[in-house]
């Protein structure tokens, strides 16, 4: 009796199709990870401080005031520096941001490194009106060797409530 034994040989792992679909899937998932990329504001909250360190700082404070028909950039806080009016039914945020570029480039001259700002807006202001009135209050785009990149305004941004109307007060 002669028995036959068949050498066992392991059997070769296929793995094309899985290197295909890797292939594939790598891409894909690289191209989606741009795409879910999250924006995060940092705003700061007013702070509990005693009363002399807030009445300093109270007079040094630069506030763009949000309204329904108009923007006001005032500083110190409550001395109105520019009134801008809305264009065309909105807000004119590129008359804004030069505004704050000239207010940036004068405190630089006085050499006042200020980087905060707050926004005062009346209840009911458009969400975008917000977002967009932050952004321009952050940087602006400026050309620096034939390339553009946003240069930094006022970075530190605070939200707040904008004070009654002057004119409506006087009125009652």
């Amino acid at each position: 009796m002669a028995i036959r034994r068949r050498l066992e040989t392991d059997p070769d792992l296929d793995i094309t199709s899985f290197m295909s679909l890797m292939t594939v899937l790598v891409p894909v998932l690289l191209l989606n990870m741009v795409f879910s990329h999250i924006s995060v504001l940092n705003l700061n909250l007013p702070g509990l401080s005693d009363p002399y360190t807030q009445q300093q700082s109270e007079n040094k404070q630069l506030e763009m005031v949000l309204r329904a028909d108009y923007i006001d950039i005032n500083y110190p806080a409550g001395v109105r520096v520019k009134r801008v009016s809305n264009r065309d039914g909105k807000p004119d945020f590129k008359l804004v941001s030069d505004v704050l570029q000239e207010i940036k480039r004068t405190l630089r001259d006085k050499d006042i490194d200020k980087k905060d700002l707050v926004i005062l807006s009346e209840p009911g202001t458009p969400y975008r009106t917000l977002v967009t009135a932050m952004d321009t209050a952050r940087s602006f785009r400026a050309v620096v060797a034939a390339s553009v990149v946003d240069a930094e305004l006022f970075p530190q941004i605070s939200l707040g409530d904008a004070p009654a109307q002057a004119e409506q007060v006087a009125g009652n």
